[in-house]
């Protein structure tokens, strides 16, 4: 709806409103594979006091003098391993998703996306939904499993762009919902389709979830319990189907930076030791993620190939997230309808 100046007044500027608009939110990248641009955005990433709790005053002089000067060349030859002709995967692989989910929900409301850390940013897409029209806006974080490190600072994020609006949208945040019985039928089904394509049977299903340190878990983060209930009921989901009965499954944490104890067990120290151990055939998922990305695509299908075949694994697999397949796209729609509930 657009209101004209002749219906308010004279000299008022022409006002769109009464539209519903959903922005899904991901973590996010850097605009390009190179060290200048991943600089740029480890800067962002990295300074956010959610994200790394060490009081700045102790933390900004590592990060400055130590980190941003050795990390992101390392950071760029594994991007430019994954990074492809339209770009990031990540970002491209959310925003296949708010073009589904736009066809899915119809012209009634507008879908876009954004990054936390990076482009296109949660305030360029607010304003962009409100100057829409959107008053009514579904904040979206792509997160399964709730953490203050992702979820909380998306919707801190959100908060800081809402502070710089005089009219500001009415506010809906997606919940976490890694016990939604349709988020555990859409992995069930996908991650039983692609097992289903393998040229081999996996003795292991290892389920990889990214990582946190391990002080946040007696500080109340719901994190770690909340990838222990997905991995639990995942597992009782597919094992109902009474396929590969003898198909072992684990539950592991990846990415481990600096020197603090992160959540275990690790991913790659399981990898080998399940090498070492006999494992001959092995498949890897990653169903905290809602998209493929460099943690999926680099770490587990080329660091975690190499990790399981050199400590003598011979077959392995890294399966997709559920990006925009069609089981995704189901659990996504009946998610996103259900909390627009009472707007359309």
């Amino acid at each position: 709806m657009t209101w004209t100046p002749q219906q308010l007044s004279p000299d008022h500027p022409p006002v769109r409103s009464g539209n519903i608009g959903v922005l899904l939110v991901n973590l996010g990248t850097p605009d390009a594979p190179t060290a200048k641009a991943v600089k740029k955005y480890l800067l962002e990433f990295l300074s956010d006091r959610r994200v790394v709790e060490i009081p700045p005053i102790a933390w900004q002089p590592i990060l400055r003098g130590i980190i941003l000067n050795t990390r992101p060349k390392k950071s760029a030859h594994a991007y430019q391993q994954v990074w492809g002709k339209h770009g990031s995967p990540l970002a491209t692989l959310t925003a296949d998703q708010a073009e589904a989910l736009q066809v899915r929900l119809g012209d009634r409301l507008q879908v876009g996306w954004g990054m936390r850390y990076g482009n296109p940013s949660i305030d360029q897409e607010l304003t962009r939904l409100k100057d829409a029209g959107c008053d009514r806006i579904l904040l979206a974080p792509m997160y399964p499993q709730y953490c203050g490190a992702t979820t909380a600072t998306v919707v801190d994020k959100a908060g800081e762009a809402l502070g710089k609006m005089r009219w500001q949208p009415t506010l809906r945040t997606m919940p976490p919902y890694h016990d939604d019985p349709a988020y555990i039928t859409a992995l069930a089904q996908d991650l039983t389709r692609q097992l289903d394509a393998l040229t081999f049977d996996p003795e292991v299903l290892l389920l990889s979830f990214h990582g946190m340190p391990e002080r946040t878990l007696p500080k109340g983060d719901p994190y770690h319990c909340h990838c222990q209930k997905t991995a639990r009921l995942l597992e009782a989901e597919m094992r109902a189907s009474r396929q590969r009965p003898d198909m072992r499954f684990l539950t592991t944490f990846q990415s481990r930076f600096g020197r603090a104890k992160w959540l275990e067990p690790a991913t790659d120290t399981t990898l080998m030791a399940e090498g070492q151990a006999g494992t001959k055939r092995m498949a890897i998922a990653a169903p905290g993620f809602a998209v493929d990305c460099l943690e999926t695509l680099e770490e587990l299908a080329i660091q975690g190939r190499e990790q399981f075949t050199e400590a003598g694994g011979e077959e392995f697999a890294a399966l997709s997230c559920l990006n925009a397949s069609h089981a995704g796209m189901e659990m996504l729609e009946t998610i996103i309808r259900r909390e627009l509930s009472g707007w359309i």
